[in-house]
């Protein structure tokens, strides 16, 4: 079992910058490919970007590219989420998940843990 929880949200203007972190506990999660999506207000849960358990291999979303950045550090249990140049269409509920693999996945379906999710908000 792995705990997952997500840390790094909070308000912030448009142009700004965010790290969101996702601390894993219960379990090691250097095995485990990783994952983050976000639910904004009224729409579907979405893929942002998914990162392999070695960290080798990454994947964004198109809307993600250029401006968000997956990474872990295996030694801390922790994978990150860099998010410059925010905007408020950014605004939504930022989750970090887990699969019990090492490979990536780009699809909710393929997670089997999931943090409670950190809030972004961005202001205009």
């Amino acid at each position: 079992q792995v705990q997952l929880v997500e840390s790094g949200g909070g308000l912030v203007q448009a142009g700004g910058s965010l790290r969101l972190s996702c601390a894993a506990s219960g379990r090691s999660n250097s095995g485990y490919g990783m994952g983050w999506f976000r639910q904004a207000p009224g729409k579907a849960r979405e893929f942002v970007a998914t990162i392999s358990a070695s960290g080798r291999s990454t994947v964004y979303a198109d809307s993600a590219k250029g401006r968000f950045t997956i990474s872990r550090d295996n030694a801390l249990n922790t994978v990150y989420l860099q998010i410059n140049s925010l905007e408020p269409a950014y605004t939504a509920v930022y989750s970090c998940a887990a699969r019990g693999g090492p490979s990536y996945r780009t699809s909710d379906s393929g997670y089997d843990y999931w943090g409670q999710g950190t809030q972004v908000t961005v202001s205009s």
